[in-house]
């Protein structure tokens, strides 16, 4: 359940109990169990309630799970199906090959620096980052005002490699799906590049997208 809802939509509890293949009690005891934790939280509206996680350190603390699963390999071979393997959400913002194609290409291009010593694990943007990401109508400033990390590098369960989280990552799928540079699937956390979004991630950040 709480994977299914990694796509960042919310969902009820039947919803939920008929993804995971329980019953609706069982379902609804396994939901009040992760409220009390903390993992889930819940919209009430009309008759219906509404679960969804948390926030953004469940969602990173579940990608952490899937590399974890994954055990150890003397060479990584990735075994997740293409579609999600090629682009996909990972709570707010995007994972994927394509994702960590561009944290890669924004360190090439000199846009991320290491954050403060507090938060070593941590991103800070530097002055032609911050125009980069303002030209895209990224509202910097607001962005880095919010009650949440700022960007740091969470690590991909696909790729075994870092794509941009946080708040400027969340940002920046935002701007995406805007731009219509992806489009997402109704009932997964797949997301596919169209032919504007090729075409942007090349004129805009020098990334071909081979996939």
């Amino acid at each position: 359940m709480l994977y299914c809802l990694l796509d960042g939509r919310a969902r009820t509890s039947t919803e939920l109990a008929m993804l995971a293949g329980v019953g609706p009690s069982t379902a609804s005891v396994h939901l009040n169990r992760l409220k009390i934790v903390r993992l889930v939280k819940v919209f009430a509206q009309g008759k219906h309630r509404y679960y969804s996680l948390e926030g953004p350190d469940v969602a990173r603390m579940l990608e952490g799970l899937s590399v974890f699963a994954g055990g150890s390999r003397s060479k990584f071979v990735p075994n997740t199906p293409g579609r999600l393997r090629a682009a996909r959400t990972c709570y707010d913002h995007l994972a994927g090959t394509l994702a960590v194609s561009l944290h890669d290409r924004f360190q090439a291009l000199g846009w991320l620096s290491p954050g403060v010593k507090s938060d070593v694990n941590a991103y800070r943007l530097t002055p032609d980052g911050t125009k980069a990401f303002a030209s895209l109508g990224i509202d910097v400033d607001a962005t880095f005002a919010l009650r949440r990390r700022f960007a740091y590098p969470c690590l991909d369960w696909s790729e075994r490699r870092p794509h941009l989280g946080g708040a400027l990552g969340a940002a920046l799928l935002r701007v995406a799906l805007k731009r219509k540079w992806v489009t997402q699937d109704l009932d997964s956390r797949a997301l596919e590049l169209t032919t504007q979004g090729r075409r942007d991630m090349w004129t805009r950040f020098g990334l071909r997208v081979s996939f």
